[in-house]
């Protein structure tokens, strides 16, 4: 899709605390990401890296009570929704932006049919004679037979009920699609029918999908464009292609191994080493640099800005091991890691 569509989603150096007994734990530290209308992106990293703490901000639904977006803004079609408030946001859950979560049956309501929950969704925004036909059109249209409307969700497949749960999230045609891991509980050929149908959802409905998975092969067969996340800050991000043929950032191309299964001469799996950080007390430089191999002395005083390594696609990386914009040459420094 080309970036030259008006962006859909605009998420700009978010920095969102979460409160606990232990104390503030910065979950997204500076975050940036952008949509265009119709674009599938995806979003990876591991687990703890701030994926679906982001993605929950897109919609408002990280707890009001314990969490507090302290900067950056969240613009959905041009509009700062940043500071919604939660009955603010109820209005514009659904459209322009729903979202549909890993594990459905946690999500779908165990004492009420499906079909009656898709009509839910779809009474917020349509006429009441046109419920009915709408709720057989959305089963139709996620390939479920509409006599299905009137089963319990315990009754379905892990499958079915992920497509049940997309039904529910396009009732009311929304322009932006947030997918966090939706295939991670089913087994690999339902996986391989639900990408699919992502897919054929976009195309049909024009919709741009933000997919949230630890997966890069998913990455690799439905997004366009990546962005990987390490402790809350986006790392490196470009198009999908470009990312895969020559990623740049240590921390990408360590996921990239570990992703291959590849070994080392021992014959031991490759992982990347060290703990995930502290996000109570966030790090002033890189956040990867304790874990990386090629880290220097720069990479702990300070966080370097984005080097952009390929023009024309948008392929950039926030590394000192690549000149920063105005220098002349490329980092160096003494290597303290790895």
């Amino acid at each position: 899709m080309s970036p030259t569509k008006p962006p859909i989603l605009q998420i700009e150096d978010v920095r969102l605390t979460f409160r606990t007994r232990e104390g503030a734990i910065r979950a997204l530290n500076g975050a940036s990401l952008t949509i265009h209308e119709g674009e599938a992106v995806g979003l990876v990293g591991e687990s703890g890296s701030g994926k679906s703490t982001l993605a929950r901000a897109v919609l408002g639904l990280n707890p009001e009570r314990s969490s507090r977006i302290e900067a950056g803004r969240i613009l959905m079609a041009g509009r700062d929704v940043t500071w919604l408030s939660q009955g603010e946001w109820e209005g514009e859950r659904g459209h322009p932006v729903a979202m549909v979560f890993q594990d459905p049956l946690s999500f779908l309501n165990p004492i009420m049919r499906i079909g009656r929950q898709i009509a839910e969704s779809i009474e917020r925004h349509a006429p009441q004679r046109r419920v009915a036909e709408r709720v057989g059109e959305l089963l139709e249209l996620v390939k479920l037979p509409s006599s299905l409307a009137r089963a319990y969700p315990h009754e379905l497949s892990g499958g079915m009920r992920q497509r049940a749960l997309l039904a529910v999230a396009l009732a009311c045609e929304p322009r932006l699609l947030v997918a966090d891991e939706p295939t991670t509980a089913l087994d690999v050929t339902t996986q391989a029918e639900i990408l699919a149908l992502l897919r054929d959802l976009r195309e049909r409905l024009g919709m741009a999908m933000l997919l949230i998975t630890h997966d890069l092969g998913i990455v690799a067969s439905a997004c366009e464009r990546l962005y990987v996340i390490y402790a809350g800050r986006v790392l490196e991000w470009g198009r999908t292609q470009n990312v895969f043929a020559a990623p740049a950032h240590p921390y990408t191309v360590g996921l990239f191994h570990a992703a291959r299964a590849d070994r080392d001469a021992k014959g031991r799996f490759a992982t990347i080493g060290g703990e995930p950080p502290d996000l109570g007390e966030p790090a002033q430089g890189c956040p990867f640099a304790p874990r990386c191999p090629k880290a220097m002395t720069e990479c702990v005083r300070s966080m370097p800005d984005a080097t952009v390594l390929d023009q024309g696609e948008s392929h950039a990386v926030r590394c000192w091991l690549y000149p920063q914009p105005g220098d002349a040459a490329s980092a160096s420094g003494r290597v303290v890691g790895g």
